[in-house]
């Protein structure tokens, strides 16, 4: 019998035990899935509850710049009205609204809109005030021949009907101006004959509407604002309940109630049109004058 040697035995030995080692080392062996070692799939690390983050959430610093920015768009603080419905709005252009009782002239009008002939609406004196060299006016056509007759040496005027839309006008770009009625239902005091209107103001992101003399149309019912201004005084216009129903159906983000406190009726009517508007719409008092 031949003497076999045992040198590639002991050679095969060691080769099975290195692999062995590194298989171990490497967490696999033999019948073994890579990453387990009793050859079972690993299941994927599981969240800790409360952990799971939608895809659609906003970062925390995002969403605290877009409310800033949300909170700064729809204000009333660039509003005054110092008597009745005479509103002055200040943003990237100064605009005022039937003007009454301005005593002070600083001629600073961008824009004056007129709503209708009545003398708390249009009151000489106080365009006057407020027109100067840039000042542009819009009114209704039936008022044309009255304002050019003031001779108030503006820089343009435009003369609009109900539904009539302005908008990129000379001097006043980015602005849109709608003309909306502004009649009585049921009262002779503001004539749908006469074409009298209100207006829809967009201006720096914000939509305006003021209303002029008016009752609650059903055509304004599809007004969309985020700021409406409404008479609430009645005997003229629509009473503050009437005036709260249209607000509740218009939904702007705030409602100002407008044309009391003087000529008719008292601040009682806006805590009355307050109290009937629904809660999701914040009402903001600003009539400076009323009693």
């Amino acid at each position: 019998m031949k003497n076999v040697s045992k040198k590639p035995f002991l050679a095969l030995i060691v080769m099975i035990v290195v692999t062995a080692l590194t298989l171990s080392l490497a967490g696999c062996g033999p019948g073994q899935s890579k990453g387990s070692a009793d050859g079972a799939a690993q299941e994927p690390a599981q969240e800790e509850p409360g952990e799971a983050q939608d895809p659609e959430a906003k970062d925390p610093l995002e969403e605290a710049r877009d409310n800033k920015q949300e909170a700064q768009k729809v204000n009333t603080d660039n509003i005054t009205i110092n008597t009745q419905s005479s509103i002055r709005i200040e943003g990237s252009k100064t605009i005022y609204i039937d003007p009454y009782k301005r005593t002070e002239a600083p001629h600073d009008a961008d824009l004056i809109l007129i709503t209708h002939a009545h003398y708390d609406h249009f009151d000489e004196p106080s365009l006057r005030n407020v027109c100067g060299e840039k000042t542009f006016i819009i009114c209704p056509d039936s008022m044309n021949v009255e304002v050019e007759h003031l001779d108030l040496r503006e820089k343009g005027r435009f003369a609009v009907g109900p539904d009539t839309v302005t908008k990129n006008m000379e001097g006043l770009k980015g602005i849109t101006i709608e003309a909306v009625p502004a009649y009585n239902l049921n009262k002779n005091f503001h004539p749908k004959a006469n074409g009298w209107v209100g207006y829809v103001i967009k201006m720096d992101g914000v939509t305006y509407y003021a209303a002029g003399d008016t009752d609650a149309l059903p055509e304004l019912e599809g007004v969309k604002c985020d700021i409406a201004f409404v008479p609430v005084g009645g005997t003229y216009t629509m009473t503050a309940e009437e005036a709260a129903g249209l607000i509740n159906k218009i939904k702007p983000e705030i409602a100002v109630p407008i044309h009391y406190g003087t000529i008719v009726g008292t601040a009682a009517d806006a805590d009355t049109f307050k109290a009937a508007v629904n809660s999701g719409i914040k009402v903001v008092t600003k009539v400076e004058d009323a009693k």
